[in-house]
This record gives C-alpha cells, sequence and structure tokens, in this order.
C-alpha cells in the first residue's frame, strides 16, 4: 500500500480535462520531487510529469503542452492539470517519488473516450 494517496479520475471525452491530486504527508511532500505515473495493462508503468520540491517541472513528450504538473504545500497536495486528453491518455494514474520509494497505491482511472 502507497504511503501517497490518489484521487480524481473519472470518464471524459476526449478533448476534455480532468485534475488529479496527490496526497501524503507534509514529511514526504516537503522532502521529495513528486512524479505522476501511468500504467496500461501489460505495459511498464511510466513517468508523464515530475515536480520538484522547489517547483522545477519535467514532461514526456506525449503529454507536453496538455498536462501540467503543481504542488499546493498548504494542502500537501500535488496535482495534475490534464488538458485535451486523448484516448490514449487512458490508463490507471499514480503518483510517487522519483525512486518510486513510497510503495505504490491503487491510483485512480482515467478513461478518455473517443
Amino acid at each position: 500500500q502507497g504511503q501517497l494517496v490518489e484521487s480524481g479520475g473519472g470518464l471524459v471525452q476526449a478533448g476534455g480535462s480532468l485534475t488529479l491530486s496527490c496526497r501524503a504527508s507534509g514529511s514526504i511532500m516537503r522532502s521529495n520531487a513528486i512524479g505522476w505515473y501511468r500504467q496500461t495493462p501489460g505495459k511498464q508503468r511510466e513517468l508523464v510529469a515530475a515536480i520538484t520540491s522547489g517547483g522545477g517541472t519535467s514532461y514526456a513528450d506525449s503529454v507536453r503542452g496538455r498536462f501540467t504538473i503543481s504542488r499546493e504545500y498548504a494542502k500537501n497536495t500535488v496535482y495534475l492539470h490534464m488538458n485535451d486528453l486523448k484516448p490514449e491518455d487512458t490508463a490507471v494514474y499514480y503518483c510517487n517519488n522519483l525512486r518510486g520509494a513510497f510503495g505504490w497505491g491503487q491510483g485512480t482511472q482515467v478513461t478518455v473516450s473517443s
């Protein structure tokens, strides 16, 4: 069971938007770069976005320009704002630090219909 809890997934039409939330303890959030990952059946989990403790961000080519990662220290939360969603974005989304050190929770399912 992961120490970070994901939420906010759902079913959306292509071109729509969703915002995912990742909550954890303050000590985890303050001390770690946090990444959003996604996984589909039969494929390896891939890192799609990351944010450092200082606010620096990075994105996979497949989501750059459509997804935005942000963090709100007061709420111990990292967000993934997803716009212009495509069917290929359908996956279970997880958050963790960049070493996957905090276990993997259930994630949150994102389904994009065409």
